[in-house]
């Protein structure tokens, strides 16, 4: 708001929440209304060491990729004219066709995934990640940003 150390506040003079405050903390977001339930557009899975992955990338499985990502996939499908319709690009991620994986590919270049591992006690129990597709059904992790997560590789 321009003034250096004044919080923004509402009509009611009460202070202005920011994102961060929104999101952590046991009242926050992520704690209060999405873990423990069911949400769309999540995966669960182990982890396992990734050690040619970059620091800011991780391995996502295929199987967890596609789930997350359909609708952004059936959307360009249809925009490329290679569906016409949500129910023939439905049935094409169904049959795996190879001009789904690329299609994927290039939505994940641009869209970043939040990985967590509970319980989520500080900022570092989730982090963002550039996700690449992999072969199995482990989420592959470089070693070195699993201090963050207090995760090892024995079952996390």
């Amino acid at each position: 708001n321009g003034i250096c150390g004044q919080p923004m506040r509402d009509d009611h003079n009460r202070i202005y929440k920011s994102l961060s405050d929104v999101i952590e903390g046991k009242e926050g977001r992520v704690r209060e209304t999405l873990l423990g339930k069911r949400v769309d557009y999540s995966g669960r899975s182990v982890i396992v060491v990734g050690p040619s992955l970059s620091l800011h990338r991780c391995g996502l499985p295929r199987e967890i990729a596609i789930e997350l990502f359909q609708a952004f996939v059936i959307r360009d499908l249809i925009r490329k004219h290679l569906a016409s319709n949500i129910g023939v690009a439905k049935s094409q991620i169904r049959k795996k066709k190879p001009i789904v994986w690329e299609i994927l590919q290039e939505i994940l270049d641009d869209h970043p995934v939040l990985l967590n591992r509970a319980p989520t006690l500080h900022r570092l129990g989730i982090q963002a990640f550039l996700p690449v597709l992999v072969e199995g059904r482990a989420i592959c992790l470089h070693p070195l940003v699993c201090k963050g997560f207090n995760a090892d590789f024995d079952g996390d």
